[in-house]
């Protein structure tokens, strides 16, 4: 990391930091997208019970994450401020924040899930497939949850390749262990769906393994002596980390949740062949969400690191380059996935039916592409300058209030049907944006004020 000054310099900084990021995002999304391709291969029920499962796991994670993304703002900041000694006590404490975390999801999932997947009213076959799914993922929260921390720990202080390098060396593990778990091959049980879970919780323990390898080998890394040197677990380390990542989690968990709420829903009001035709546009369209999603982490790096210093003219300048890229990419992304939308579709399955109405799904998903790309960017602008509360109350409105209610009034009481639900996500993330653009306005302001 170091200060550039011209735009020419900025725009280097960025995208050295910024291409390993996206690597590594769709490296890590490509493991869940081999999970759904592969079951769906097995058949519409696999790939329904795999999509149920997911959809229950996702806001999950992606909440317990937000917690430890804090890591990143807040090793940024340190380093921005020149106080580098500092940090290595606070990855740590972040550490055993992870492991709590897992432990806690491991055991609320194992009294909880059994009754969730009752109440959905799922066919036998369906909830049997998600319920084995999410047992065999459970055994790789622990791992996931700790590789997590050392990612932003890596990435915050701009040696995103390291992160990079780890995600792409596990993809072939998942795919291989998929390949065998799920079709029966290389001495495997043929577990169809289930098998996907497995295969990934055993990659996660990979990831763990080459990560907590790279804080020994690495110079740059191992000076900080991370692993051969303990500190007490700190309740006042635990509360800076949880002041800044809960809000955080909880305002990725509401985006996360809309969708698997609405797969959800969809599992209930619909048939089997609608939920697994919304489940491949969702993972598609996701998939290219990788890109701003890389856009917005990149930008917490290097907008917290020029706050961090005191240059806030910098860190405008990081939000407007980060936030327009995003949205400038997911507009020529949506020409190519309009054209391309039923080859896109074979890939996942080849059922007529299910392809036919994944087809429409994917017209209603170019229209919530662009205000999810513009929301992403701006979130991730926020939490440079560690502006996480008034953003998490946003999210909930627009998400909770806005978004799941007019889709659920849209797909059951007009013919739009499950296409409703799209339409009231598109809403919801077009209300976030806006919100966090005027707190971005205001909290520049104030920043501004109290250097001065």
């Amino acid at each position: 990391m170091y200060h550039a000054e011209t735009w020419r310099e900025k725009i280097g900084l960025f995208l050295t930091i910024l291409w390993p990021i996206v690597v590594t995002q769709v490296s890590f999304f490509a493991m869940k997208l081999i999970d759904t391709m592969m079951a769906g291969r097995v058949g519409a029920v696999d790939l329904a019970g795999v999509a149920i499962g997911a959809s229950l796991w996702m806001p999950i994670f992606t909440g317990m994450n937000g917690i430890l993304l804090a890591v990143t703002p807040i090793v940024a900041q340190l380093i921005g401020s020149n106080e580098r000694h500092r940090i290595v006590d606070s990855v740590r404490q972040a550490l055993y924040v992870a492991l709590m975390l897992a432990i806690a999801v491991a055991g609320v999932g194992a009294l909880v899930l059994e009754p969730v997947l009752a109440f959905m009213k799922l066919e036998p076959n369906v909830a049997y497939i998600s319920y084995h799914y999410l047992a065999g993922l459970a055994l790789g929260i622990i791992p996931l949850f700790c590789t997590n921390v050392l990612r932003y720990f890596f990435d915050a202080q701009g040696y995103t390749r390291i992160t990079m390098v780890i995600t792409v060396l596990a993809l072939p593990c998942n795919a291989v262990l998929n390949y065998g778990l799920i079709f029966g091959h290389f001495g495997l049980p043929a577990l169809g769906g289930i098998g996907a879970g497995y295969a990934t919780a055993i990659t996660y323990w990979i990831m763990f393994v080459i990560s907590v390898t790279m804080t020994f080998r690495i110079r740059v890394l191992r000076q900080y002596r991370l692993f051969q040197q303990w500190v007490k677990p700190s309740l006042r380390a635990w509360k800076e980390q949880l002041r800044i990542g809960v809000p955080m989690g909880l305002s990725i968990f509401f985006e996360a949740s809309i969708f698997s709420v609405v797969t959800l829903m969809m599992g209930r009001m619909f048939a089997t062949v609608t939920v697994a035709a919304h489940q491949i546009a969702f993972n598609f369209t996701s998939l290219i969400f990788m890109i701003p999603l890389s856009i917005s982490m990149a930008l917490t790096i290097v907008v917290g690191f020029s706050v961090g210093a005191g240059n806030l003219q910098a860190a405008k300048q990081y939000g407007k380059l980060g936030v327009l890229s995003g949205i400038g990419i997911l507009g020529i992304s949506a020409l190519f996935l309009y054209f391309l939308r039923e080859p896109i579709a074979y890939l996942y399955t080849t059922e007529r039916e299910v392809v036919l109405m994944a087809s429409q799904f994917f017209i209603f998903a170019i229209f919530y592409q662009i205000s999810d790309a513009a929301q992403s960017g701006l979130q991730g602008v926020l939490r440079g300058y560690k502006d996480v509360k008034l953003p998490f109350v946003t999210a909930f409105i627009s998400y909770w209030l806005i978004g799941i209610p007019s889709g659920y009034l849209l797909a059951s009481a007009t013919a739009l049907g499950p296409f409703g639900f799209w339409i009231g996500i598109t809403l919801g993330l077009t209300c976030a944006a806006l919100g966090f653009f005027l707190r971005l306005r205001v909290v520049q302001r104030r920043v501004r004020e109290q250097l001065e």
